[in-house]
């Protein structure tokens, strides 16, 4: 029997040993990063500029897995249509620090008012968030209307939450919970993210910069806290304050989308009537990167209306 229990004591302890010897997002681990850092309340927060200093400024928020990489190519075709764009790297993710803890809507509203107070942008912001990331900026837009130049949401949650399954169990679940994540969870993304390769994408090698992630120590974790914070928040009160405040809303959908699908426009706009929705066929999830094209021209629609 002693080996029985040996066996079972090595099975629970190897996710939680690999996770421990991850390797640390640290000063060393930044030292060829693009960009810049700066010290918030919250730790350090990665974050890169694009475009001409004296443009109106776009705020780029990223989503679950994916960190400010994500916008690389949007970010430059957003700077050739004059935006001053600030992208950042949310708590978790990409050269970011990894503080524990429920990521809830507190904690991201936290990191975006330090980061603007730091940067010192103030108001007029167009705001761009994708997928998590636009369940962040609606939550930012709803509490402070006033500083909103108009809100862009691509494949946006804040619907319905996000994760089923065993990665949704999870999350819901204390102690095993953690566990399962990091037994399961690397897994699933990796399967995840091979059914995405041969993709278009604007983003050069986006696949393998999206699995390294896993190799860094706090990433799961993040993720799970996401899902249990964030990501479980129901968002149409935010929403009807935004259809209350005149803040134009932008949102748009990947017709093939299986993550966030196409009903949670439907959903949006009974929430805020004044919602303009748009539909790219062919777009899965990624619409962000693989078909850049098409959500800048109708950000430039959109941006020549409202503005």
């Amino acid at each position: 029997m002693i080996w029985l229990y040996l066996v079972l004591a090595a099975l629970v302890a190897t996710p939680l040993i690999i996770e421990a010897t991850r390797k640390q997002m640290n000063d060393a681990a930044r030292v060829d990063a693009p960009g810049e850092f700066t010290e918030l309340s919250q730790g350090v927060t990665h974050y890169q500029w694009y475009g001409p200093e004296n443009g109106p400024v776009a705020v780029c928020v990223h989503g679950l897995t994916t960190p400010s990489f994500v916008w690389r190519g949007l970010a430059k075709g957003l700077a050739l249509m004059g935006f001053r764009v600030l992208v950042y790297d949310l708590f978790g993710r990409g050269y970011s620090d990894r503080p524990s803890g429920l990521q809830d809507r507190a904690f991201f509203l936290q990191q975006l008012n330090d980061l603007l107070a730091d940067q010192g942008v103030e108001d007029d912001i167009t705001l761009i968030g994708y997928s998590m990331g636009g369940a962040i900026s609606t939550i930012f837009a709803a509490d402070q209307p006033d500083r909103i130049r108009q809100l862009i949401l691509l494949a946006p949650a804040g619907m319905r939450p996000v994760g089923k399954g065993i990665v949704g169990f999870a999350a819901r679940t204390p102690i095993i919970g953690t566990w399962l994540m990091l037994e399961l969870y690397p897994t699933i993304l990796r399967k995840g993210l091979k059914a995405e390769k041969g993709t278009p994408t604007s983003v050069e090698n986006i696949n393998a910069l999206q699995e390294a992630e896993l190799n860094w120590r706090g990433f799961v974790p993040s993720v799970r806290a996401s899902l249990r914070g964030m990501l479980s928040e129901n968002l149409a009160p935010d929403h009807a304050v935004l259809e209350r405040e005149a803040v134009p809303v932008l949102a748009i959908w990947g017709r093939e989308d299986d993550v966030i699908p196409l009903s949670c426009a439907e959903t949006i706009s009974d929430w805020n009537s004044s919602v303009q929705n748009v539909v790219i066929d062919g777009a899965g999830h990624g619409l962000t990167y693989s078909h850049t094209v098409e959500v800048l021209a109708h950000i430039t629609e959109f941006t020549q209306q409202s503005g």
